[in-house]
């Protein structure tokens, strides 16, 4: 089919053949009523009975009424009898007209935002969505589909581009900013949250168990620092003294959380956030730091490494459908999805979210999307959008001329009835 016309339907042949058959049995009551007026109008002028004259009536009044309505749908898709009178082939005439007209109703009465709201707020959204969601199949394949996403892009993505963009956009935005007050400030936090006192503990209980692991070793270590002029024994006295002080005082810097080696530390860590974010030279030997680090020969080599072993972690996590992520991932669908369908509260806030959101879409391209009615319809050829049109629409109005004649030939009953009554 030559681009710009509308595309054909798979039933196409079936409303041909329905316009059809309509059109016969339409064209063959006016081709009756033309017969029996004629039958009826000359029997009545040769002697013929009185009831004759009001046979004869309602069958030109069934002509007259068949033949208007005959005009009125043939002059919706083509010039009667093909002469061009005016206001006729109103379809292919006006069709550009007729498609913003359809446009601007769509756009007024099925694109406003009420009607939108009203749409969506009686679909139920919360419910539908957490009813399929809570169903751990369902969820499954959520994560599935956005596994099967982010391993199509991970495994996409080109090294060299990867580093390049790291090299080319992000590392320079990383030297261009100081970074001694972002530090501080990033070490403050720390501190506020206290999230360096499990790191703390982290380090005490590996020391503590190191020590306990290799007595041996630790006083080795303080027997070979010792002076060359003590006595073995005394050095190995000295050691065994110095190990036990040291699991003594790690087991009370495990056990006491007001530690005074804790509290110097958070001191400590405390006035060098202080100074990072306040002290120039601290903060100068910061930037030279930095300098000297993303300077160096073997950041790029180190972008590559960090990227190559996230993008194995990543592959790792979305191609195995054990891996704790997805098996994560899919409890927490399913748990969010029976909260979904259960919270009043919780749905109250989707639905709305869900109708803000259809409302802003609607509004922001409501006239991009009624425009698509107009822009087609301007697109097809008019006498093959005439055609089209008659084929879904025709069988019906050839119900319209059925009815102008039995309803033309009733009136014209009516009227000669009345005349003969009055006259």
């Amino acid at each position: 089919m030559p681009p710009g016309l509308p595309r054909g339907t798979a039933d196409e042949p079936g409303l041909r053949q329905a316009l059809r058959r309509m059109r016969v049995i339409a064209t063959g009551l006016l081709a009756a009523v033309v017969t029996i007026y004629l039958l009826a109008q000359g029997w009545h002028s040769h002697g013929g009975p009185g009831w004759v004259a009001y046979v004869a009536a309602a069958a030109e009044a069934g002509v007259v009424g068949a033949l208007a309505d005959w005009f009125a749908v043939t002059a919706l898709f083509r010039h009667p009898l093909g002469l061009p009178i005016p206001h006729t082939a109103i379809i292919p005439e006006r069709k550009d007209a007729l498609g913003r007209g359809l446009e601007n109703f769509v756009s007024t009465h099925f694109l406003a935002e009420e009607v939108i709201r009203e749409k969506v707020d009686g679909i139920g959204v919360s419910v539908r969505v957490g009813s399929w969601l809570r169903q751990p199949h369902h969820a499954e394949r959520v994560t599935t589909e956005i596994a099967g996403r982010l391993t199509s892009a991970i495994s996409g993505m080109s090294d060299d581009l990867v580093r390049e963009v790291v090299e080319k956009a992000v590392l320079p935005r990383v030297v261009e900013r100081p970074w001694a007050g972002v530090l501080g400030a990033a070490l403050q936090r720390v501190l506020d949250d206290r999230l360096h006192v499990r790191l703390v503990d982290v380090i005490v209980t590996e020391v503590q168990e190191w020590l306990t692991r290799n007595p041996e070793v630790f006083t080795r270590l303080v027997v070979d620092q010792a002076p060359s002029w003590t006595p073995q024994w005394l050095d190995e006295a000295v050691a065994i003294k110095a190990y036990d002080k040291a699991l003594e005082a790690i087991a009370e810097l495990r056990a006491d959380p007001e530690h005074r080696v804790r509290q110097a530390l958070d001191r400590f860590l405390g006035d060098f956030a202080g100074r990072l974010r306040a002290d120039p030279s601290l903060g100068e030997q910061v930037e030279q730091i930095k300098h000297r680090l993303l300077g160096h020969a073997e950041v790029g080599r180190a972008v590559a490494a960090i990227w190559a072993t996230t993008r194995t972690i990543l592959l790792d996590l979305t191609t195995d459908p054990t891996s704790t992520a997805r098996v994560r991932g899919t409890d927490e669908l399913a748990a969010f999805g029976a909260r979904l369908a259960t919270d009043p509260e919780l749905g109250r806030t989707v639905d709305r979210a869900a109708s803000d959101l259809a409302a802003r879409a609607v509004q922001r391209y409501q006239g991009d999307i009624a425009a698509i009615i107009g822009d087609t319809v301007a697109s097809w050829e008019p006498e093959e959008t005439s055609r089209r049109i008659e084929l879904h629409v025709g069988r019906d109005l050839q119900f319209i001329r059925i009815n102008g004649t039995v309803v033309g030939a009733l009136v014209g009953l009516v009227i000669h009835a009345l005349t003969e009554l009055v006259f």
